[in-house]
């Protein structure tokens, strides 16, 4: 198991060398740094903690100025933890970059939805409304509550209420590219939150050490080419140019 903390930046696409149009997601991942390690023995499981996005001292808590002076590193906005990690294979205050997925390799990508706010059960739940003509008093509503019998409620009935703001994780997703320079890892497919959003990239829980083949992507870099001298009109050759214009026109 292996993780990165990034940024949603949005939506774009992407050409294979065939013609293949590939939706993708442009995820940003600046340098992540561990900044704690957790072993069995002082707390009782295995994982990493990464600290994610940097942000001024005076914004930050005590607290986690304190991690971050233990890593030697500067204050981070993001903690997150990734469990079950080989322990081993970290050290306080290492820098983990986009490198540490390649294209073609199956992961699970985590989330916060957009929130919607309150919404009714059509929107919140995709049910169908009644007839809105016809003398019909039943259009957008809830429907039924439930039987008369129990004269209560029962729990998980679908009603209105807040919608979205919820973590998701989206399975089984496939890395088209890896651009390390950028700190940019392009993502096949759509994965939840609004843009400017944190989001987690871990191995495919279903599908570890899962790496399908990825067709080349066009680069579409322009060649640069090669200005040709423009040669310079002198003097004596324009002279000689309007004394041949000026021969055809008496002769005309």
């Amino acid at each position: 198991m292996k993780g990165i903390l990034g940024l949603k930046l949005g939506m774009t696409q992407v050409f294979t060398k065939s013609g293949k149009l590939i939706p993708v997601t442009v995820i940003e991942v600046e340098p992540n740094v561990v900044t704690q390690i957790k072993t069995k023995e002082n707390d009782g499981y295995e994982a990493i903690q990464l600290g994610f996005n940097t942000k001024r001292e005076k914004l930050v808590t005590k607290a986690s100025v304190g991690i971050t002076n233990k890593a030697k590193t500067t204050p981070k906005r993001f903690f997150k933890e990734i469990r079950g990690v080989d322990v081993n294979e970290y050290s306080l205050g290492q820098e983990i970059k986009a490198d540490i997925f390649v294209p073609g390799e199956v992961v699970d990508v985590t989330g916060t939805t957009k929130g919607k706010g309150f919404q009714g059960v059509i929107k919140r739940h995709n049910q169908s409304r009644g007839p809105m003509g016809h003398g019909s008093h039943y259009h957008r509503g809830p429907g039924s509550m439930g039987t008369m019998r129990p004269m209560r409620v029962f729990k998980g009935k679908k009603l209105p209420g807040h919608m979205g703001g919820l973590t998701v994780t989206i399975q089984n997703l496939e890395i088209v590219s890896v651009d390390v320079e950028n700190n940019l890892i392009l993502v096949k497919g759509n994965v939840p939150g609004a843009k400017k959003s944190l989001v987690v990239i871990k191995t495919s829980v279903k599908n570890p050490n899962t790496v399908n083949e990825i067709e080349e992507l066009n680069t579409y870099v322009t060649e640069q080419v090669e200005e040709t001298p423009v040669e310079e009109v002198t003097t004596e050759t324009s002279e000689e140019v309007t004394e041949a214009i000026e021969e055809t026109v008496e002769e005309n």
